[in-house]
């Protein structure tokens, strides 16, 4: 069988004999997008749109190089298009999906999802999409069904289901390893790696980091002060390699100063970016996406660099031969986890997960312009808050949320309002299970400062299960709002309860529902206790070590010589 490398050299060399051969132009457009060249895949796609106008096939290609680059509505209006001629073509509908989620049409998404599914109703990767978005959506109808379909196609070894997504459903650490590494075994088998990495056995130690997070976006956000500290230590160099482009942000300004070099390698292909790894002599790359959206596994698959590790990013296994290395902390990965790992364990001496204690959290609009009732106003005015993404909203969670609300008299749930009809779902589950509606309010999405500003107002933060809140849960205890989460037994379901513990507050992390919505309830009607809790949280953010990332920087540049080559 022929790599997908010598794959799409043929079809260069098959355009070429034959310019006019349009099937060829169509497989060198998929290949040339495979392989993450993007402007070469918009080539041949145009190039077979000039031979058959208006071609489906042809459309559906130049539709997906849109997306790709990011031209979210072009791309959507190409493959609407192209669905339109050839309404039962279950791969055409799938990428229209794509397309509308970015392109700001979420309910058209899920309908597009729905569609292709029901073309392909035994196939577990359109069950996969489906899955995933509808949970985006909170649209919870056949969810127990589609989530056995696809547990049970990673349990027959059926890699078409996407570790991230994955994340969501409650499986165990095992099954989430046996889908990241059947996920991976697919890319291994059609990734040539590059020749193996010569350890550099002079100069500083360069560390490089990969992710499409440089900017302001969590990666950016948790990192940003880190890689600022670390500039301080001598012997050590900070790579970024910047699969996003420049945002403008402020935070990607700071990011820019405090590395030593930012390689900007956004659409660039994958082995063109593997050789720019390569070329910076990097001798430790940490992987900041894994399986997350926007990610790029062909290239570690290369093998770009001599030791490669995944941290931050993807909170579970990468589950590929390519990763040697997992950074974690005893509390998020305990040895009893370890199996469910692929990489060797590494743990710092503090929580894995670093944060930005430059922020400034500022004064927020009054109470009444957030949607949220005064203290004392139709009964205590508790503000419960839970701001994590609207996929970590599951029955489950909801349900216990719900229950906490009917326990404290007067109190309000804040939430992260959620794409397309989300929040009208919520509010009507609230209503089923006997909870009126308005006492979920939700927030729209701000800029960060803007965001954080808004934990003045909040009481107590309620996690969810089994994914956890992680920069959420950061930002809610920067801001002085405690958190209340039930740490699991996956690594995505423990990070909340990390920070809990490396602040001190391990009274935080309690067993179970029953234990989550009890304690909820009696902080939310003892002011005094709150009052302490919070007066605890305060302290700790000080004392803990949890913010300190001058301290961070140390133990990770002690963790960086450990790795340096020998």
């Amino acid at each position: 069988m022929n790599s997908p490398h010598d794959e799409l050299r043929q079809l260069r060399i098959a355009v070429q004999r034959q310019p006019a051969d349009f099937i060829a132009w169509v497989m060198l457009a998929d290949a040339e997008l495979g392989a993450g060249d993007l402007a070469a895949g918009e080539h041949a796609a145009q190039r077979a749109l000039q031979l058959r106008h208006d071609h489906p096939e042809a459309l559906a290609r130049l539709g997906r190089a849109r997306w790709m680059q990011g031209r979210h509505e072009e791309a959507a209006n190409l493959l609407r298009h192209a669905s339109r001629q050839v309404p039962q073509h279950p791969g055409i509908a799938l990428w229209l999906g794509h397309a509308l989620e970015d392109a700001g049409q979420p309910e058209a998404a899920a309908d597009a999802y729905r569609r292709a599914h029901a073309l392909m109703p035994e196939e577990a990767y359109m069950a996969a999409q489906r899955l995933n978005w509808q949970r985006r959506l909170c649209d919870w109808r056949g969810l127990e069904a589609l989530s056995r379909q696809v547990r049970d196609a990673v349990a027959e070894g059926n890699p078409a289901v996407e570790p991230f997504a994955f994340l969501s459903e409650d499986a165990s650490a095992a099954e989430q390893l046996a889908c990241a590494r059947q996920r991976a075994q697919v890319i291994a088998g059609s990734t040539p790696p590059l020749p193996p990495a010569q350890p550099r056995m002079e100069g500083p130690l360069r560390a490089g980091f990969l992710s499409n997070g440089f900017g302001a976006h969590p990666t950016g956000l948790l990192t940003v002060a880190l890689f600022e500290q670390l500039r301080a230590h001598a012997g050590l160099q900070v790579h970024l390699f910047a699969l996003n482009r420049d945002d403008g942000s402020r935070i990607r300004q700071r990011l820019h100063a405090a590395a030593h070099a930012l390689h900007e390698v956004d659409g660039m292909p994958h082995a063109a970016i593997a050789g720019r790894i390569r070329a910076a002599g990097i001798d430790v790359l940490f992987d900041l996406r894994g399986w997350g959206g926007g990610g790029t596994p062909e290239v570690l698959a290369m093998r770009p660099a001599p030791v490669q590790v995944n941290w931050l990013a993807y909170p579970g296994t990468s589950g590929a031969p390519w990763i040697d290395f997992v950074l974690a902390d005893g509390f998020v990965l305990p040895p009893a986890l370890e199996p469910g790992f692929s990489e060797k364990v590494l743990r710092l001496p503090r929580a894995f997960q670093p944060s930005d204690n430059t922020r400034v959290v500022e004064q927020p609009p009054a109470r009444r312009e957030c949607g949220l009732p005064e203290p004392g106003q139709g009964g205590n005015g508790m503000v419960f808050c839970c701001f994590n993404n609207s996929y970590k909203l599951n029955p489950r969670s909801i349900a216990r949320l719900l229950e906490v609300l009917r326990g404290v008299p007067g109190s309000v749930l804040w939430l992260l309002s959620g794409p397309g009809l989300a929040d009208d779902r919520l509010r009507e589950v609230a209503r089923l299970q006997g909870i009126e509606p308005s006492r979920l309010v939700f927030m729209p999405k701000l800029p960060h400062p803007q965001y954080l500003a808004r934990y003045r107002h909040a009481d107590l933060f309620l996690d969810t299960h089994p994914y956890n809140a992680h920069t959420t849960a950061s930002d809610a205890l920067w801001a002085g709002c405690p958190v209340l989460t039930t740490p699991g037994r996956t690594f995505a379901a423990r990070v909340a309860g990390s920070l809990n513990h490396h602040l001190g507050l391990d009274d935080m992390n309690v067993a179970d529902d029953a234990a989550f919505i009890a304690t909820a309830v009696r902080l939310g009607n003892d002011p005094a206790a709150l009052a302490a809790l919070r007066r605890r949280l305060a302290e700790a953010r000080n004392t803990s070590g949890l913010f300190d990332m001058a301290g961070f920087a140390g133990d990770f540049a002690a963790l960086l010589k450990d790795l340096q080559r020998p």
